[in-house]
């Protein structure tokens, strides 16, 4: 959700694209294109897998392309899709389910095992995901895409800092977020700012469906299509509220930067000790211990702070899948398939959770970690899928299907931002971004309702 569009990356893409069909068809391989939208370590791992894979099915040769931010795949797809020059597998963020599924161009994964227990001698076994990503990648009865990097929002804490001032646990709610601050910045040596979060649209889904509210009508879009936001109610309120208030004393660090560009933001603000905690997203845990650690202090994460007045119903999932371009040719279809099950089994699972923090998927790598003693020896991994495991499941904790979704993100986020930049009445700056994402719905149902 965080990373740039790099030109050198872009034209690297081009030109891969650009390669002809006998060069390709002169290696004797199957090539399996798959587009991911990471740039750093992850794809360096990705790619390590894809080595691997290569190896061990030589009739095949994956080759991933890294580089994109997720907001950028929708364009890049779209152009090769004109071109005919899409991949085998891209990575959509959960906020594109609903748009893949429109446009047409995805096979359901379960369409495309049909049954299989097996693939080129790897086992199958769909129900071994863990039970949110189920939920949420389930689409009409059936797996639509293959989990790969799911997340939860928790929160970051600098225990110096708390411990200084007489905190031993982390604040759990908005009203003990506002209690502890009020102690840490009374402190001789208080940070510049309490808290800090991304001013990405993601963080206020959450706390919305923590309070049981819908983001979207029609159950959030999953009992019929959704034609409305729901967030313009009273929980959608009380996040604005609650936000204005803790910027208005103080407490809030916000950079001014939205989207995907605030992420780095928040990492600056919490390495450098800028301010005691950062809510965040899980995928990040394994480096904002190592922040600790490297700068000489103790991060502890804890579960996302939520609403006193409202309690607390559960977290979304976050993080992406790997969707199956249809129309393949069958050789390249079957090679795509087999990678995707390799790079989604136990041993890979369980390493992905522990080079991120991105929530192990599966089961039997959750299994795994613990027999290995990994999540004794590392508490702040097991957050994030605690959070998950105990949330009640809901249309509000199921995640939002609404098309346009990411244009949507970018109306709350501004929105957000002008309610902490000025002195605009949130009621009336919740409204103008309700009737502005209203309106982003027409225009996609329009276009892409059946």
């Amino acid at each position: 959700m965080k990373k740039l569009v790099f030109a050198a990356l872009m034209f690297a893409l081009v030109l891969a694209l650009a390669v002809p069909a006998s060069t390709i068809q002169a290696q004797d391989r199957t090539r399996v294109d798959v587009w991911i939208a990471f740039q750093d370590y992850r794809l360096d791992w990705t790619n390590e897998k894809a080595a691997e894979f290569n190896e061990m099915f030589p009739q095949y040769e994956v080759v991933i392309t890294g580089g994109f931010s997720y907001e950028a795949v929708f364009a890049q797809v779209a152009v090769a899709a004109e071109q005919n020059q899409l991949p085998a597998v891209v990575q959509f963020f959960e906020a594109g389910t609903q748009d893949a599924r429109d446009s047409g161009l995805f096979k359901p994964i379960a369409d495309a095992l049909a049954g299989r227990t097996e693939i080129n001698g790897l086992p199958v076994d769909l129900e071994d995901f863990v039970a949110p990503v189920i939920a949420y990648y389930t689409l009409d009865g059936k797996f639509t895409s293959m989990p790969w990097n799911t997340s939860s929002s928790i929160m970051f804490s600098n225990m110096n800092f708390l411990r200084a001032a007489g905190i031993e646990t982390p604040p759990a709610t908005w009203g003990e977020i506002d209690a502890a601050c009020e102690k840490i910045m009374a402190l001789d040596n208080a940070p510049e700012y309490c808290w800090t979060f991304p001013n990405h649209g993601w963080f206020f889904e959450q706390w919305l469906a923590q309070q049981n509210a819908l983001y979207v009508n029609n159950d959030n879009g999953r009992s019929a299509r959704a034609t409305e936001v729901a967030f313009n109610s009273e929980a959608g309120l009380a996040i604005l509220k609650w936000l204005d208030d803790q910027y208005n004393k103080g407490y809030l660090y916000y950079s001014g930067a939205q989207g995907g560009d605030s992420w780095v933001t928040v990492d600056q603000a919490y390495q450098t000790q800028q301010v005691a905690m950062a809510v965040y997203s899980s995928s990040d845990t394994t480096l904002y211990t190592q922040m600790g650690l490297d700068n000489g202090f103790e991060t502890v994460a804890s579960f996302y702070p939520y609403n006193d007045e409202t309690g607390w119903t559960g977290n979304l999932i976050g993080g992406a899948t790997l969707w199956l371009v249809d129309g393949l040719e069958p050789e390249v279809e079957e090679g795509a398939l087999t990678f995707l099950v390799y790079l989604t089994n136990t041993e890979n699972a369980a390493d992905w959770h522990k080079l991120t923090g991105y929530i192990a998927i599966r089961e039997s790598a959750n299994r795994l970690l613990e027999e290995e003693g990994w999540f004794e020896q590392n508490p702040n991994q097991t957050v994030a899928a605690r959070q998950l495991s105990e949330s009640t499941v809901t249309p509000a904790t199921s995640g939002a299907l609404v098309g346009g979704f990411p244009a949507i993100r970018n109306v709350v986020t501004a929105a957000i931002d002008r309610v902490l930049l000025t002195d605009d009445d949130p009621a009336a700056v919740l409204e103008q971004a309700a009737a502005d994402a209203n309106l982003i719905i027409e225009e996609y149902n329009l276009l892409n309702a059946p």
